[in-house]
């Protein structure tokens, strides 16, 4: 007869496969630098609130949970607010790999959580001569956002991420573990979700990720962020 497959047990995991396998679409539209202009250009950043304990830094591929509010600096006018999107709900991303504008991956870097930032992005780091129509944003347009970041976490596409989900050991993630590891992160966030909404999930990872269509997603195929020197 059939071996039972064991079931893995439950793990206290960092934060969601579902965040970083699915698209983040939130303001990453990144433009590119236009012309020579952009070496004397950077971003300014003020700090507004410190906490004593300022640990762990925020480092390129750490996944951040932040609110922020994005204003045009022309006329002060805001443009976005993370509080009035996804229930209020603070946006998580990862730092440094372009889910973001340029200038926000630069202006979040060595940041602690609870520390509130005050930062201003020139055109060339944001959305240059185009601009972002469905954002609001004219084109050569200077953005000043203001943050408050609340989490810093090893990064999703981590190896301590690989091997948490990885229970068996076997350097590759089997649809049991990935289904496993989606219960105990649905679990974890207490939303009430369609039951078919984890089959979704689970086929769309597989889809984005199994390049090799073998029906496991090896550690290279995870690391998509390889390329970045994680």
């Amino acid at each position: 007869g059939t071996v039972p497959r064991r079931r893995p047990p439950r793990s206290d995991m960092g934060r969601t496969l579902t965040l970083l396998l699915l698209p983040l679409a939130l303001l990453a539209a990144p433009a590119r630098a236009e012309g020579g202009t952009a070496a004397a250009e950077e971003v300014h950043i003020e700090v507004l609130h410190l906490p004593e304990t300022c640990s762990p830094k925020s480092k390129k591929g750490d996944l951040l949970n932040a609110h922020y509010d994005g204003f045009l600096a022309s006329d002060g006018s805001k443009f976005y607010c993370s509080r009035t999107q996804n229930e209020g709900h603070p946006k998580w991303f990862v730092l440094g790999v372009g889910q973001v504008i340029k200038g926000l991956d630069i202006a979040m870097m060595n940041m602690c959580p609870g520390e509130k930032r005050k930062v201003t992005i020139p055109p060339s780091l944001a959305y240059g001569q185009q601009g972002y129509a469905q954002g609001k944003i004219p084109p050569n347009a200077t953005l000043i956002f203001e943050i408050e970041l609340y989490a810093v976490n090893k990064g999703p596409r981590s190896v301590e991420a690989f091997n948490q989900i990885d229970k068996d050991g076997d350097k590759k993630l089997s649809e049991l573990e990935i289904s496993q590891y989606l219960k105990e992160e649905f679990a974890r966030d207490g939303k009430k979700r369609h039951p078919s909404a984890h089959d979704e999930i689970l086929a769309d990872i597989f889809k984005k990720n199994d390049h090799d269509g073998d029906g496991f997603i090896s550690a290279k195929e995870y690391n998509v962020y390889q390329h970045d020197e994680l």
